[in-house]
C-alpha cells in the first residue's frame, strides 16, 4: 500500500477544492455581542473554507505536504500561488488577534491548535517560501495556549472525537520536538501521568460518531513517550494480554455518509490504519504481534480508503487521515 503520485494528484485536487470554499460552514465562534455576527471569512481570512476552522487547517497541511512529496505534479504549483496569497502577514494577523478575545479562550481546544502547529511543522519545510516564518506568532501563540492548558487539564479527554487529548498532544510534540523544549517536557510529563499506569483497555468504542480510536491514539501517544522495551510491555497489558485487539478492533461500517457525524466512522478506520501502523513501527518485526498489528492497519486503512471524496460531509477532511496513514506506513518501509 503506497502513496502514488496518482494518489497524491487525486488527494490534492479535492483539498483545493475545500480550503477557499466557505459555505457550507460550522463556526466555532462565542458571540459577546451583536457586533460579533461576521461572516467565516471576515473572522478568519486564512482558515475560512473547508466547512470549519479546523478541516482548513489540515486541508492545508495536506496540500503542503503533498505538494513538498511530491513537486512534480500539476497541482504543486496551484498549491504554492494559492498558498503565497492566502498566507500573507495581514491575514495572519487577524488570525492572532482572534485569539485575544476573552471568548476565545476554548475556540477549537485541543483539536485545531494541534492542526495548527503540525502545519507550521509542514510550512517550515518549503524554505523557497517565507510560510514559516508568516505562521509562526499563530503557531506561538497556540504553543502558550497549549501548555497553559495541560497545567490545569487534571484528566485526559479520551473520546473519539475533537476534543481527544492523546491526539493533539501526538501532533503538538512533533512541533514542539525542535521549537519548544519547555512544551516537548510539559507533553511527555503530562502523558506519562495520564496513561503510563493505565491497564487492560474494556471500552466501548466504537462510539457512533467516532473518528478516533480513545485507546490507539493514546498507545501513539505513548509509542512517542516511552523507550522501546517500556512501550511494548506497556501496550501488552494494555490490549493484547486481554485480547482486544484481536478481538474488536476491526474496520468499521457506515450507514450513511451525507450525515456529517456518522461518516466520521470512515476517519475512524483511516486514524486507526494510521495508528496501527505507527504502533507495528514501534514495537518492531520482532514483537510477536507485529503481524497482527499490521494486518490490522491494512484493513483498517482498506476500508476507509475508497470513501475519501464522495458527500461533502465526509470530503471536506478525510483526505487528511489517509495521508497521516499513507506517510506512516512509508516510514515503516
Amino acid at each position: 500500500m503506497e502513496l502514488t503520485e496518482d494518489i497524491a494528484a487525486r488527494f490534492a485536487r479535492i483539498a483545493l477544492g475545500h480550503v477557499t470554499r466557505e459555505y457550507p460552514h460550522k463556526l466555532d465562534h462565542v458571540m459577546a455581542g451583536d457586533a460579533d455576527v461576521r461572516s467565516p471569512r471576515d473572522l478568519h481570512p486564512v482558515f475560512f473554507g473547508s466547512f470549519d476552522w479546523h478541516s482548513c487547517v489540515h486541508g492545508w497541511w495536506t496540500l503542503l505536504t503533498l505538494r513538498r512529496l511530491f513537486p512534480d505534479i500539476p497541482e504543486a504549483s496551484d498549491i504554492a500561488a494559492l498558498a503565497e496569497r492566502t498566507f500573507t502577514p495581514e491575514k495572519l494577523a487577524v488570525e492572532v488577534a482572534y485569539l485575544d478575545r476573552p471568548e476565545a479562550r476554548g475556540f477549537e481546544r485541543p483539536y485545531g491548535w494541534a492542526w495548527l502547529l503540525y502545519l507550521h511543522h509542514e510550512v517550515e519545510r518549503h524554505s523557497d517560501y517565507n510560510w514559516g516564518k508568516r505562521l509562526e506568532p499563530l503557531a506561538r501563540a497556540f504553543a502558550e495556549k497549549l501548555g497553559e492548558y495541560l497545567r490545569v487539564l487534571t484528566y485526559p479527554i479520551t473520546v473519539g472525537t475533537h476534543f481527544n487529548t492523546a491526539f493533539a498532544l501526538v501532533l503538538a510534540r512533533e512541533w514542539a520536538t525542535t521549537r519548544d523544549t519547555k512544551l516537548l517536557t510539559t507533553i511527555d510529563e503530562w502523558a506519562l501521568a495520564a496513561f503510563a499506569n493505565r491497564r487492560d483497555y474494556a471500552g466501548w468504542e466504537p462510539g457512533g460518531d467516532d473518528f478516533l480510536s480513545p485507546v490507539l491514539t493514546a498507545a501513539l501517544l505513548m509509542s512517542r513517550v516511552m523507550p522501546h522495551l517500556q512501550f511494548a510491555g506497556w501496550f501488552e497489558d494494555l490490549v493484547l494480554a486481554n485480547g482486544w485487539l484481536e478481538r474488536d478492533c476491526r474496520p468499521v461500517t457506515v450507514s450513511d455518509r451525507t450525515d456529517g457525524k456518522i461518516a466520521h466512522l470512515d476517519g475512524l478506520n483511516l486514524s486507526r490504519g494510521w495508528c496501527l501502523a505507527a504502533i507495528g513501527r514501534a514495537l518492531g518485526e520482532g514483537h510477536p504481534a507485529s503481524a497482527l498489528v499490521a494486518q490490522r492497519a491494512r484493513r483498517h486503512l482498506d476500508a476507509g480508503l475508497d470513501h475519501v471524496a464522495g458527500d461533502y460531509a465526509g470530503e471536506h477532511w478525510l483526505a487528511s487521515f489517509a495521508l497521516l496513514a499513507f506517510l506512516e506506513l512509508r516510514e515503516a518501509s
